[in-house]
């Protein structure tokens, strides 16, 4: 289903649980599938009122030129709040996956009033582009190996879901997995044009989003539980990046997967679900 926000924005989300339940808010990061179903269901099972939704220009959300976004971080972390007042009365559990982590440190410190709680997973205190001296960055032979993949056609399913397997193999994820997500995505992509089905797949929305101020500094300003989530095998944002959230959110706990990379694989949902409901 699509959501409305009070600002015009439509944003595509499912529902796992009862709506009565207190709500945990996942970002998709971009697309709502980078949170995994079996994930969705352990957390309903635990009690709460769990909606994954698209981010603009991606998914069912809101599309208009992925290329060119006329909006910034601090709209998508906008949208989340609306979102979450839209949702329930009751402040949320926010959660954020790689990109959509930075979407979700921003709405948590911009709409402190709208969440009760943070989750991170695989993501680091600074926006796309040059990183700080202390945190690592993308692994350089991985993302060789990645840039040196191919482009597919993106107008065609079956190309799309193999790039997409092989992308996840460099990266240490499940490419099994990676496949068959693919190709959902591609499958509730707004659009057939490969522009749109290009931009879901890579999220390329963040290649050109206006991610200023810095927010990092503002991180002890965080007055809500928060977990941090971080596959020890991740090589995009390595499990350092982590470690800094960590040490720089008041209280954070910190639970590293000794056997993910920077996708959630469905053997820790309840590792994950687990951290999660305790925060």
């Amino acid at each position: 289903m699509q959501h409305t926000l009070p600002h015009g924005v439509a944003l595509g989300a499912e529902h796992f649980g009862d709506p009565a339940a207190p709500l945990v808010l996942l970002a998709g990061g971009t697309t709502m599938l980078s949170w995994p179903d079996a994930l969705c269901e352990a957390l309903s099972r635990g009690g709460r009122h769990v909606v994954r939704y698209d981010l603009r220009d991606a998914g069912t959300s809101t599309t208009i030129d992925p290329n060119a976004p006329a909006y910034t971080l601090r709209d998508l972390a906008a949208d989340a709040a609306a979102l979450a007042r839209e949702l329930d009365d009751r402040p949320a559990h926010l959660a954020g996956v790689g990109v959509s982590g930075m979407v979700a440190q921003v709405a948590a410190l911009d709409h402190p009033e709208a969440f009760s709680a943070l989750t991170l997973y695989g993501t680091r205190p600074v926006a796309p582009g040059p990183v700080d001296a202390d945190l690592p960055d993308h692994d350089a032979k991985a993302m060789r190996e990645l840039f040196a993949l191919p482009m597919p056609d993106w107008s065609d399913r079956a190309a799309v879901a193999d790039w997409a397997a092989a992308g996840a193999a460099i990266l240490g994820n499940d490419p099994d997995t990676a496949r068959i997500v693919a190709a959902r995505v591609f499958d509730r992509a707004a659009s057939t044009e490969p522009v749109v089905q290009m931009a879901n797949q890579l999220g390329m929305v963040f290649s050109k989003l206006d991610c200023t101020p810095r927010w990092r500094e503002r991180l002890p300003e965080l007055a809500v539980p928060t977990v941090v989530l971080h596959g020890r095998r991740d090589v995009f944002f390595p499990a350092g990046n982590g470690e800094a959230l960590a040490r720089e959110i008041p209280g954070a706990r910190l639970v590293v997967l000794d056997d993910a990379a920077s996708a959630i694989p469905d053997a820790a949902a309840e590792e994950v679900a687990a951290a999660m409901l305790a925060a």
